[in-house]
């Protein structure tokens, strides 16, 4: 009972905290460092925050667009959308096409910022703890601008300013629809996907997520 009471105390801190402080670094930062020499990946992190203000915000309309169309929509899971995957993906997997998600930006904020990468029951509850945490404490606005701040764009590469430099050579700012879609658009995989030698895929994907952009509003 201590142990889980210290846990949703200390939960709980940490998130108010991170409601003001930029987080400096992310399990899976600290992960691919320890992994690098066993995978002969870049060791050197490359991370800088810049604030919400200091974005672009075609960056902020491109992520969601790609990754959560209904963001302003939902409480942090997008029930909805678990429903959609959970009926329809036996049948896609059946036919080997790629099963649906239905990780919301609060999920993958969650996961990335808070937890370890983990396929495990335990730690999908953890998850879902601490969206409604960052829900509460944190709104729409804060969570976007962790999210850009703190996810992989590439090897090494964390964070929108420092993808914006490494790529474009431009602060995240001065990003264009444009290449805020093209970076979003690799997201799911940014290290498989490039931006720089973008593959047919990531040119279609930067394609749908330029055409859903206008319909995007931002949180105030």
């Amino acid at each position: 009972m201590r142990t889980l009471l210290a846990f949703v105390v200390g939960s709980i801190a940490v998130v108010a905290v991170f409601r003001i402080v930029p987080p400096a670094v992310t399990p899976l930062m600290v992960k691919r460092v320890v992994m690098a020499p066993f995978t002969h990946r870049n060791v050197t992190a490359q991370h800088r925050w810049v604030s919400y203000d200091d974005v672009a915000p075609a960056v902020f309309q491109a992520v969601v667009a790609g990754e959560d169309g209904r963001f302003l929509r939902h409480e942090g899971v997008d029930w909805k959308a678990v429903d959609h995957a959970r009926r329809a993906n036996p049948g896609r997997i059946k036919a080997g096409r790629q099963p649906l998600g239905a990780s919301t930006i609060t999920m993958q904020t969650a996961k990335n910022v808070f937890l370890l990468d983990i396929r495990l029951m335990a730690r999908k509850a953890a998850e879902v703890y601490f969206v409604y945490l960052m829900e509460a404490l944190w709104g729409k606005r804060r969570i976007l601008e962790v999210y850009v701040n703190m996810i992989e764009w590439g090897d090494g590469i964390y964070g929108i300013e420092s993808a914006s430099q490494t790529y474009f050579g431009i602060p995240a700012a001065k990003l264009t629809r444009e290449q805020a879609a093209r970076l979003a658009a690799v997201v799911p995989n940014p290290r498989r996907f490039s931006v720089i030698r973008p593959s047919p895929y990531v040119i279609k994907r930067t394609g749908f997520i330029r055409g859903r952009m206008g319909g995007i509003a931002l949180p105030r």
